[in-house]
């Protein structure tokens, strides 16, 4: 698995998900629990203390790599988020391909392609641009430091603002496909997927900069709905997928 890593901005600062977070992760997802309803937030302190013990599970197994978002000024938790999906391609080809192991050291392995997903942030940090910028470090350590070929994202396809928001940061629109899984409601919903390659980060890290320093980069990228476009503009938030 990759090795843990603090990734530090300016509003926001990643920190390798631990038991010492269970506090501040029951304190934060008791915040406007309505905003929740496409993806699992742990509620109360018994049920953090579960969220982190299974993403610890996870990690062990090399399948994730995840995150507390904290307030770099205060120390307060501010949601949490993760790198999972890590594929490999590097080593010998076999076939049929074995996905998930990588070649050699497993303590010192880097993906060759990973997902950025089970995000959440709390209602206090919603609006001042947290999660652009967690996104945006987690983006930049992929591809800058591991080197990635491709970082994937996906979003209930009924979360409309979800959707615009990852537009948001410049990634394509790969289609949506159409009942992929049971929803947090119980419902079978549409997937809307979403990449960023490796010949693309440069631009899509100039838009995502521009939109932190306040300035609208002008740009019209598809839409996670077949035949539609929107025109993008402003800091856009992202929102739990």
């Amino acid at each position: 698995m990759p090795v843990p890593v603090v990734l530090a901005g300016r509003t926001v600062r990643l920190e390798p998900l631990a038991m010492r977070h269970a506090e501040g992760i029951a304190w934060a997802g008791a915040l406007d629990r309505a905003a929740y309803a496409y993806t699992s937030v742990p509620h109360g302190l018994d049920a953090s203390c579960d969220y982190i013990a299974r993403a610890l599970a996870e990690q062990a197994a090399g399948r994730v790599l995840p995150f507390a978002l904290v307030n770099p000024l205060n120390g307060r938790v501010l949601g949490a988020t993760r790198f999972l999906e890590l594929d490999y391609w590097r080593g010998p080809l076999v076939w049929p391909p074995v996905t998930g192991v990588p070649d050699g050291d497993p303590l010192t392995a880097v993906p060759d392609a990973v997902e950025i997903g089970n995000t959440w942030i709390s209602s206090e940090a919603r609006g001042t641009g947290v999660n652009t910028e967690a996104k945006y470090l987690m983006l930049r350590h992929a591809f800058e430091t591991w080197g990635v070929r491709r970082v994937s994202m996906r979003a209930d396809a009924r979360n409309a603002r979800s959707c615009v928001a990852i537009e948001r940061l410049g990634a394509t629109c790969e289609g949506v496909r159409r009942a992929h899984s049971r929803g947090l409601d119980g419902v079978v919903r549409d997937t809307a997927f979403y990449s960023v390659l490796d010949e693309e980060w440069s631009a899509v890290r100039g838009m995502i900069e521009l939109r932190m320093a306040g300035v609208r980069p002008p740009s019209v990228l598809p839409s996670a709905y077949p035949g539609e476009t929107r025109e993008h503009g402003g800091a856009g938030e992202l929102l739990p997928a």
